[in-house]
């Protein structure tokens, strides 16, 4: 049960922005479905090799958290040695498979591999460089998602999901940041951030975030692939889940995890439910 907690399965709902290009393109086929589903799944396996050695790497730095104190590895409730088998278990096990069925894919893992280790040894010690990793590997998500349907991705996408992946990684650098002014532990990825600079940065981000989404609606390439003049009218639940997550941050103080936000407030599962219906439904009938 602990190796299983280890491998951190909960942060695989990140993994479905996978499925972005697929929805996107609006064809919806079994092949297509099965062919990203296996993305999705190499990319999850992958991801918890990750998880796993950034764990190993902060094991000391854990054990001071209020909350990653009870971590696997932090409480020693899983050994080093077995973290180090999983770390090269999984990560062979995605890459070989991603090898042998799109050179492609095993190139965007590979990278992504390579880039997160980066990110675990020194670059999340980088202000700034830390949550720009972040937000590209939400990116190299979407290219593996587009490798397995062979469709090219639109640039509006890739702005858009970089954007909002940076916008969530400073939500989540906030709640750090107060747990060092609580002094509850102090984390080396936070050293040249404050909450001035956090916070400007979040209302900052939030609105690229939703200016983008407006300039995305209302492009002609994209009024001309859907047919429809009619999409920017879905900015209101982006706006509105914008606005609820910051008020979660804000507010409520709670923007330590985006993963467990996304699946346990159900303001933000409605909005992004009606969100998707909306957008399906201008598409297909307006």
């Amino acid at each position: 049960m602990q190796v299983v907690k280890l491998l951190r399965i909960h942060q695989y709902i990140k993994n479905l922005f996978i499925f972005t290009p697929l929805f996107f393109t609006f064809s919806f086929t079994l092949d297509k479905f099965i062919n990203i589903s296996i993305a999705f799944i190499l990319f999850s396996i992958i991801a918890s090799s990750i998880y796993v050695f950034n764990d190993l790497m902060d094991v000391e730095e854990d054990k001071k958290h209020p909350s990653k104190r009870f971590r696997p590895l932090a409480s020693g409730k899983v050994s080093k040695l077995t973290a180090k088998i999983l770390i090269i278990s999984l990560s062979t096990i995605s890459l070989i498979t991603a090898y042998l069925l799109n050179i492609q894919l095993f190139t965007i893992l590979l990278v992504y591999f390579i880039l997160n280790i980066a990110y675990s040894l020194k670059l999340k010690h980088i202000t700034i460089v830390d949550i720009f990793v972040i937000a590209t590997g939400f990116v190299l998500r979407l290219f593996a998602g587009s490798s397995m349907i062979d469709t090219p991705l639109s640039m509006w996408i890739i702005i858009m999901t970089f954007f909002l992946a940076l916008f969530l990684a400073l939500a989540k650098r906030r709640d750090d940041v107060l747990l060092s002014i609580k002094e509850k532990g102090t984390r080396k990825n936070i050293d040249g951030y404050n909450l001035e600079f956090v916070n400007a940065s979040i209302i900052l981000m939030s609105g690229v975030v939703i200016v983008s989404y407006v300039l995305y609606t209302v492009s002609q390439s994209v009024m001309d692939k859907f047919h429809s003049e009619n999409l920017y009218l879905t900015t209101f639940f982006v706006i509105l889940g914008v606005m609820r997550y910051m008020q979660i941050t804000f507010v409520e103080q709670n923007s330590s995890s985006p993963t467990k936000i996304v699946l346990k407030d159900k303001f933000l599962q409605v909005t992004i439910l009606f969100w998707i219906i909306s957008f399906t439904v201008i598409v297909k009938f307006l």
